[in-house]
């Protein structure tokens, strides 16, 4: 239909925020290396947020490129790199993985052409990504 309004401050806030690390701290020293199958590994206490932001690159990866915003391999490209930097166990991984698809599918599903509706969709999750990429360093630390 034609091209969404591209809410820039968003898109380079959040893209800034995901590229730079800052969501993701590098892996501390292990004190002692023991056998992964004896490490009982848990969620970070963030995991809630990260599945929520995963939802959210999925969906703006669709709706992006529906709407022709020019930007939106760079969804995915973030994805990438959000998995790169966290470096989640197998079955972490995966579900971060399958949040990503369900919010590129769940869009895909509904949205055929690029609508106001789904232009305001992918501007309400610059700003919903923007706020979680700068909440989680913020209230879990590096």
């Amino acid at each position: 239909m034609g091209r969404i309004k591209t809410r820039s401050i968003y898109t380079s806030a959040l893209a800034v925020l995901l590229a730079a690390g800052v969501l993701f701290p590098a892996p501390g020293l292990a004190q002692e290396e023991q056998p992964e199958s004896q490490i009982q590994t848990l969620p970070p206490a963030y995991d809630p947020q990260m599945l929520r932001l995963a939802e959210i690159l999925g969906a703006l990866h669709y709706l992006r490129e529906l709407c022709e915003a020019g930007d939106a391999l760079q969804w995915r490209e973030q994805m990438e790199t959000m998995l790169e930097k966290e470096e989640p166990t197998a079955e972490r991984r995966a579900r971060l993985i399958g949040r990503f698809n369900r919010g590129f599918r769940g869009y895909r599903e509904i949205y055929r052409e690029c609508t106001p509706a789904a232009a305001n969709a992918a501007n309400r999750y610059l700003r919903q990504g923007t706020r979680l990429a700068a909440e989680i360093p913020g209230r879990y630390g590096n």
